[in-house]
């Protein structure tokens, strides 16, 4: 974002943000567990059965929550964005622990790529389409690679796109601080929850995704970071190696934008930009500070 959202990094800001996250996760999220089966139609538009992928747009996207979040409140401004650039939208619930509501992404990680798994299939049988692109955010832009190396997701997917996503790990310190993010969250946690200890650096979950490289064939791969990332440090390491890969940084293409972990997956109009050329590269046009109006 802009200079202004300097200060959206207050104490007070965030805890506006995550009250609106909340809100709308309340409102359109009535459950966690239905909406892990069934997810319903929002009023943005996305989540729609009905809809078909056009000629411009063939491939339906999948959105990947992050860590705490949820299948609407992490996507209430890219998910709408992209329907009316006439993309079919879809984003699920996963990793949800008995008794902890609305927090997501909290199970093991393996287990929510199974969840992913069972999702694209039911979009695809919906669409009629033969692949998908995802886009994640955080955990989401790192737990997809599970789902793409061991349980056949490269078949499915065309384009992978990590909104500052933990690719090779963090600490557990980082990933506490997501908790200032979303007041109460600590409050229902358990001591066990796997899905912040396989994103340990080092992980048995992350040394095992990671051997052998860390793409597949087949799939074309974006990562969209910032240096202000104070929960995935440092942030190249979410950087990928391999081929069909684009890492970005996003001050790079507009140094105002002091969006950290959050904000550059839930409210980044710029990177939201950089998602928009990664999924139609054929038409991209160049992201810039502008790019925040549109």
């Amino acid at each position: 974002m802009l200079p202004w959202t300097r200060a959206s990094r207050t104490p007070r800001a965030r805890r506006t943000l995550a009250a609106l996250l909340l809100a709308v996760a309340a409102v359109a999220t009535p459950t966690a567990t239905a909406a892990a089966t069934a997810p319903a139609a929002t009023s943005g538009g996305w989540n729609d059965y009905s809809c078909k992928p056009s000629a411009a747009h063939p491939r339906p996207v999948v959105l990947v929550h992050g860590t705490f979040g949820n299948s609407t409140d992490n996507w209430f401004v890219l998910a709408p964005a992209l329907v009316s650039q006439g993309y079919c939208v879809y984003s699920l619930d996963y990793g949800q622990l008995p008794g902890v509501p609305v927090f997501n992404g909290l199970g093991p990680i393996d287990e929510s790529a199974g969840r992913l798994a069972v999702f694209v299939d039911e979009v695809l049988a919906s669409t009629g389409a033969a692949e998908v692109d995802i886009v994640g955010h955080s955990q989401g832009g790192m737990m997809p690679n599970h789902y793409l190396k061991f349980l056949g997701g490269a078949a499915k997917v065309n384009a992978m796109i990590g909104l500052a996503p933990d690719n090779h790990g963090t600490t557990l310190l980082g990933l506490t601080k997501l908790l200032t993010y979303f007041p109460g969250a600590g409050d229902l946690l358990d001591a066990a929850t796997p899905g912040l200890t396989d994103q340990v650096a080092g992980s048995p979950f992350l040394t095992e995704l990671n051997a052998g490289g860390d793409t597949v064939p087949g799939v074309t791969y974006t990562v969209i970071t910032t240096r202000y990332d104070e929960v995935v440090t440092p942030y190249a390491t979410q950087f990928l190696d391999g081929p069909n890969v684009r890492n970005v940084l996003i001050q790079d293409l507009c140094p105002l934008d002091l969006s950290e972990h959050v904000e550059i997956g839930t409210v980044d109009r710029i990177a939201f930009h950089e998602v928009a050329n990664a999924l139609d590269p054929a038409h991209a046009t160049p992201t810039t500070c502008a790019s925040v109006i549109g």
